[in-house]
């Protein structure tokens, strides 16, 4: 049996737990060691560390407090392991703690995080979804069932002081182009709720208020939201801290590509079982800058899709140059119109985009001036024929049942 090197207790707020931060930065000690060829066990918290609640009111995803998040196990450090190395990160196992199966997804208040779709989508709402061993259902969106691919979001190792001041400050001038923007353009530093694991006194007010904030991926992997990264992944780390410094967090029983209602894939606690090995030299051997990912050999087995195609003409009828951020997002609110017409609302169907394991491919960026972009829709998650026919589609979704909102404090 493996060794959990990292245990956390659902019951107390991961502020207590010493092994456990929520910023990056090149300071923060090593929750545990561990040697090349060791495998090992992690627990994690949900993303939020348990803001979100198993009920039928949205209050607390529009409530949420994102200065807090994400909440990371770790880091764990490995032993030789130098700037400029590889750290060679198996993935053996993942799950689902036996007392809390179950989790949620949401779309934010547009105050208050956004996401994709934020201006069709401006309220708080979320879905709750429960596991049976591979499976999952909700009780808020009727008619769907599917195999989950449990990944971890976010994964990677700790950054350099230069690269932590480089991220800082290219991120401040973004921010500092609209700051007034809502939502913001970026997330900056905010020393008021971070959690610098084990440091303690000045070192740690330091480096609070230098820490990078985990939302966005960057070189050195961070909140990458790959659904394939499962069991039988490996992951090619860039190290740039002596020890590596690798920490995991924001697990997902299942995601869509692209997580896009931003709480977007199904959000819980769980466990990961990991394996490390080192490549020496590897960055300059290989050539490389950000991470290297395996995917899973393990996959939910779905082979019948409709494909939604979107271009980089947006709502309101104004044209991009090849933007494939934009023609997803045409992609998806093509589904969402298409899954409307079966008894879906809106809010459903978006919710449902963001958890099912849907895929989004680029498929065009030459023929200017339009992307294209597809997503993959499997049809067989559905307990009816979703596919277009003569008849036309039929009501199957019935008895007014939606996504819940947050009710008026």
């Amino acid at each position: 049996m493996a060794e959990t090197i990292i245990k956390i207790d659902l019951d107390k707020p991961p502020y207590e737990n010493e092994n456990i931060h929520n910023r990056w930065h090149p300071d923060i000690p090593m929750a545990a060691m561990v040697k090349p060829g060791d495998d090992f066990i992690v627990e994690c918290h949900d993303w939020t560390g348990g803001q979100i609640h198993n009920n039928d009111d949205a209050s607390d995803v529009r409530d949420v407090d994102l200065t807090q998040v994400h909440f990371l196990s770790g880091p764990v450090g490995v032993e030789g392991a130098e700037p400029g190395d590889l750290l060679v990160v198996d993935i053996l196992d993942i799950g689902t703690f036996q007392e809390s199966q179950w989790g949620f997804n949401g779309f934010f208040s547009k105050q208050n995080g956004g996401g994709f779709l934020t201006e069709h989508f401006p309220e708080a709402q979320k879905s709750v979804w429960d596991f049976n061993g591979m499976f999952t259902k909700s009780r808020h969106i009727p008619g769907v069932e599917f195999a989950g691919l449990i990944h971890p979001g976010l994964i990677g190792c700790l950054p350099s002081k230069e690269m932590l001041e480089e991220w800082n400050k290219r991120e401040k001038v973004l921010f500092d182009s609209d700051p007034e923007r809502i939502p913001a353009l970026a997330t900056l530093p905010y020393a008021d709720t971070a959690h610098m694991g084990k440091l303690s006194g000045e070192a740690k007010t330091r480096a609070a208020e230098e820490g990078a904030r985990t939302v966005p991926p960057r070189e050195h992997g961070g909140n990458c939201d790959i659904k394939d990264l499962s069991r039988g992944s490996k992951i090619y780390f860039p190290v740039y801290v002596k020890n590596g410094g690798l920490s995991v967090g924001d697990l997902h029983f299942s995601q869509g590509d692209g997580e896009i209602t931003f709480c977007g894939a199904i959000e819980m606690a769980g466990w990961i079982h990991l394996r490390v090995e080192l490549i020496k030299d590897g960055m300059s051997k290989y050539a490389i800058k950000n991470p290297i990912f395996k995917p899973s050999p393990m996959a939910p087995k779905y082979d019948d899709y409709l494909i939604f195609e979107g271009v980089s003409v947006d709502e309101q009828g104004k044209q991009h140059y090849l933007d494939v951020h934009v023609a997803y997002r045409q992609a998806v609110l093509n589904a969402i119109e298409y899954l409307k017409k079966f008894g879906y609302s809106g809010a459903q169907a978006y919710s449902l985009l963001g958890c099912a394991p849907v895929q989004g491919h680029i498929s065009g960026v030459v023929d200017i001036p339009n992307a294209c972009a597809t997503l993959w829709l499997p049809t067989d998650i559905f307990e009816f024929d979703v596919k277009p026919n003569a008849d036309g589609p039929k009501q199957h979704v019935k008895g007014n049942i939606d996504l819940p909102l947050a009710k008026d404090k």
